[in-house]
Formats: C-alpha cells, structure tokens, sequence
C-alpha cells in the first residue's frame, strides 16, 4: 500500500534549502519565489528556527539565513561514508603531483557538491569551497559522471535530455578516462574530472583537478588528465571493464 506523503515535511525542507542558496530572504520573497501561501511558509520558518537550522539575520528587515546547525549535521553525514577520509592521502598526492588544486565532488539530489578541497601551493591557484554546488551541466564533474548513469537521471541532473554535443563528450569520457571544461563555468578555470565508482561500477563521485585556464593549456590535458583518472580508481571499489585498460592505477581497493 502506497505511503503518503507529508506536505509540509516537503515544505520544511524545500525552504531550508531555499534559504541557504538565497541567504539572508525574507518572509515575502520566500512565500514569492517557493508559490507557498505566506501563513503556511511563516509557520515553517517558526518551526525552522525553534530547531536551531535558521535565525534572522543581524540588520533589518527581518531576513532569514542558515545557522552552523546545518554544518554539524553536514559532517556528522559525511563521518558516515570512508570515502572522504580514503580520499584525502590520494587526493594531496595528486596536488602534490599535478602543483594544481584537487578536489572530492560527490552527487547530491539534484547536483553535486564540493566534498573536500585540497589547494594548490602555487601563488595563482584556484581556491572553490567545501559546500559549493556544481551544476551537472557544462561542468568536468558532468561529464565525467554522467555518461555513467541511467537515461532517466542523466535528464533529472540536467533539466532535460541530453543532446548530441553532450552525448558525443560521454563518449570522449568512456574513451579516454576523463573529461574536461574549459572556461565554460569559469572564464579563468580549466578543470578535469575521473569518476570514482563503488562496488556496483556506479559512480560515487569524481576526482577533479581545477587550475588557471593560462597553466592548464592543451599539451598538458592527457597528462593531468592520465594523473587525475588513476587517483579516481585508486579511490574506486570497482572499475567498469569497458574503460580505458592503459592507464594503470597505483593500486585498487577491494
């Protein structure tokens, strides 16, 4: 028998989450911009902020914003996954290696999300943050994890179905292990991207090498790339058999 579903549970959390990509709203332009009757959205932010995930913001009118309750939640979650703690050793290898910025991106409902960050020591780097959403378009991680899900979800990350220019970089994906964006998020940011994949060969997140679009040019693509694909199947608990087999992996968890 089918479960019903709580409305305004749907409610709470589509406005938390509303809050922390708009932070500080007010009461108004959050009713506006979620089409929720005022009262209703009013009786979710009290309840809100009984339980200590918002508070109003410090100057007037009164707005809303995140407190750090949604970061101690955040890593709780994050403790309960070996992957972010596996990758960090891998992942300053791979920094050390490249001399570029390396970064952990994990699948979220509708994106992805930055997991951990380790920076470049070069003066000129790129520096994102732990917490920043990436889009699953036009983006390396995109590229690099999509070709590897279903129809169905590749649609729901993107808004819509992918068309023959995003299918054929799929293909450039399978074919040499990577993928690649360049400036199309970021004017001055080239990023390349590996999927890690768990024991199902699913992809569970990406290893991805961000640096200034000036250091990262075009001869220096297949190496960082090469780089960037064997720290991901380090990290990997299972490799699909049809990916490229000439880049070795330093060693491959079971």
């Amino acid at each position: 028998m089918p479960v019903k579903r709580s409305h305004s549970a749907a409610r709470v959390l589509r406005l938390l989450e509303t809050i922390a990509n708009h932070q500080p709203m007010g009461l108004r332009a959050l009713a506006k911009l979620l089409n929720e009757d005022k009262s209703a959205v009013h009786r979710a932010l009290m309840t809100l902020a009984d339980q200590g995930w918002i508070r109003t913001s410090s100057e007037p009118p009164v707005r809303w914003e995140v407190t750090a309750h949604i970061l101690v939640v955040a890593h709780a979650a994050s403790g309960g996954s070996d992957l972010r703690a596996r990758a960090r050793p891998v992942l300053e290898r791979l920094r050390d290696e490249s001399n570029e910025t390396v970064l952990l991106v994990l699948p979220d409902v509708r994106s992805f999300v930055i997991a951990d960050v380790i920076e470049s020591r070069q003066i000129l780097r790129m520096v994102p943050h732990v917490g920043n959403v990436v889009s699953a378009k036009n983006t390396a991680t995109g590229r690099a994890l999509l070709p590897f899900v279903d129809f169905k979800r590749q649609a729901e990350l993107l808004g819509a179905e992918p068309d023959r220019q995003l299918l054929g970089s799929f293909a450039q994906t399978r074919a040499r292990g990577y993928a690649i964006s360049e400036g199309e998020i970021n004017p001055a940011a080239t990023n390349l991207a590996a999927p890690i994949f768990d024991f199902n060969e699913q992809p569970m997140g990406a290893v991805v090498v961000s640096g200034p679009r000036e250091r990262l040019t075009r001869p220096a693509h297949k190496r960082i790339g090469e780089m960037t694909v064997r720290a991901a199947r380090e990290l990997s608990r299972s490799v699909p058999k049809h990916l490229n087999p000439t880049i070795k992996t330093v060693s491959t968890r079971s």
